[in-house]
């Protein structure tokens, strides 16, 4: 049932992921806004390709928190474990259609480890360890998050036991996987960057 608290609460979470931490952190180091080079993305992977290895880690951690807050604060504030889950798939939709960025946005990997770390701390650390080992194995950022978020609804299914979650978080995987089509794009043709690399 729609309730006035649960849109207030949904449209808060919405609010909450939309704050572009790459945009604040690079405007915080006086650094190039991240849609100016690179893949043009506004997230840490991009981050870090500007040199700047603390913004990076502030847009990590900045996009992150905020996922983690919408599923904590909805709990805090009474709501049950489904609708808490619903509040992170706000923020993620917020961080992917930034109202902040004209609608467009990143592409939710640390937002979605956030939201995720909120439903289940095991769950996180599962998707983290994929996203670990492919990094550490081939050093493509973005093969990593496909792989990680494919992990991310098979944890959720056997870790929580309830349909409803696993297609919230199935939910937030398809969306992720979606927003990285260029880079899928990019990996097929032997055109995509690995970590570490520089400003084109």
């Amino acid at each position: 049932m729609i309730t006035l608290p649960l849109v207030l609460l949904l449209a808060g979470a919405y609010l909450v992921g939309s704050v572009p931490f790459a945009i604040v952190s690079s405007r915080l180091f006086r650094i190039d806004d991240p849609r100016s080079y690179g893949s043009g993305n506004p997230g840490a992977t991009n981050v870090l390709r500007s040199g700047s290895k603390a913004a990076a880690a502030l847009t990590l951690a900045g996009d992150c928190f905020k996922g983690w807050l919408a599923v904590w604060a909805a709990s805090a504030l009474g709501f049950d474990a489904l609708i808490a889950a619903l509040a992170g798939l706000a923020a993620f939709t917020g961080h992917v259609f930034s109202i902040f960025l004209r609608f467009k946005g990143g592409k939710g990997v640390a937002t979605a480890l956030g939201v995720l770390l909120g439903i289940g701390p095991g769950i996180a650390l599962g998707c983290l360890g994929v996203w670990l080992l492919v990094v550490l194995a081939s050093r493509y950022s973005s093969m990593a998050a496909l792989t990680a978020a494919t992990s991310a609804p098979i944890l959720t299914g056997l870790m929580t036991g309830s349909a409803a979650l696993t297609l919230i978080v199935l939910s937030i995987s398809a969306i992720l996987i979606w927003r990285h089509a260029p880079n899928i794009k990019r990996f097929l043709s032997g055109t995509e960057e690995k970590i570490g690399a520089g400003k084109q």
